[in-house]
């Protein structure tokens, strides 16, 4: 691609991202203009990225979320607009001073808004990748590489308030169905959840139950017809009022439970 190729003005941009078909080209054609800070030949090679289908995330090396802008390193998962009602959920269920817990916490989108709202609280987040862990930490993240919530410290078992997570819950065989360009760059780590999409969320339903104090909040997000299923499993482990979080079209985007 050559510098003349790239248009300069705002509108020209938008409508080369939409004919190739970004939905959201107007947002990211204001990022990538942000980014390049009026350097043309930087715009030209940014654009180049995007239009392989490299995330728009790596590129820039931010991404929007629930108001603030994360740190998002290329090979980590990149935080998706759909995960922030849950984040929110999660600051309300946590006490000004309470103790939380980001599993599978990729960037550390969701731990860095809970230490945003709640200043005074403890706030922990743990992730299998390394990259990712090192990314969080770049965000001001306190976080731990381990096996799901295998890095919380023993001393905080019984003692924490929430336990938040986009944990992978893409069903297997339904892998090769996401967009086409995901796997070009992405893991599948982030996403293959096993054959029903819930072998990691169950495996968090039963870790984070003896770490959660009565009263305390677990907020999973998944999707298509897991509720039932996952209600299953954090019925026989104890917690109660389960509760389904829904988006305004009634698309299921995450469950909530509460430990008795």
């Amino acid at each position: 691609m050559t510098p003349d190729r790239v248009p300069t003005g705002r509108q020209p941009l938008v409508e080369l991202l939409a004919v190739n078909g970004f939905v959201a080209a107007e947002e990211e054609a204001d990022e990538l203009l942000a980014a390049a800070d009026g350097d043309h030949a930087r715009l030209e090679a940014m654009v180049a990225r995007r239009l392989t289908g490299e995330p728009l995330a790596w590129i820039t090396g931010t991404a929007p979320f629930c108001g603030l802008w994360i740190r998002v390193d290329p090979g980590v998962y990149v935080p998706r607009w759909q995960s922030e009602p849950l984040a929110e959920r999660a600051v309300e269920r946590l006490p000004p001073a309470g103790v939380a817990v980001d599993v599978c916490c990729g960037s550390g989108a969701i731990a860095r808004v809970l230490g945003e709202r709640r200043p005074q609280a403890r706030v922990l987040a743990c992730d299998v990748d390394e990259r990712a862990v090192a990314c969080a930490r770049a965000n001001g993240v306190d976080a731990h590489t381990g096996d799901l919530l295998a890095p919380v410290p023993p001393e905080l078992r019984g003692h924490v308030d929430v336990v938040v997570g986009v944990v992978p819950y893409v069903p297997t065989p339904e892998l090769p169905f996401l967009q086409r360009d995901t796997f070009t760059f992405e893991s599948p780590l982030a996403y293959d959840g096993g054959p029903d999409g819930l072998a990691l969320a169950r495996r968090v339903v039963e870790q984070a139950a003896p770490l959660l104090k009565s009263g305390g909040a677990l907020l999973l997000e998944i999707g298509g017809d897991q509720a039932a299923p996952l209600r299953t499993t954090l019925a026989a482990s104890g917690y109660v009022d389960i509760t389904e979080r829904r988006d305004e079209d009634g698309d299921l985007r995450g469950i909530e439970a509460t430990q008795a």
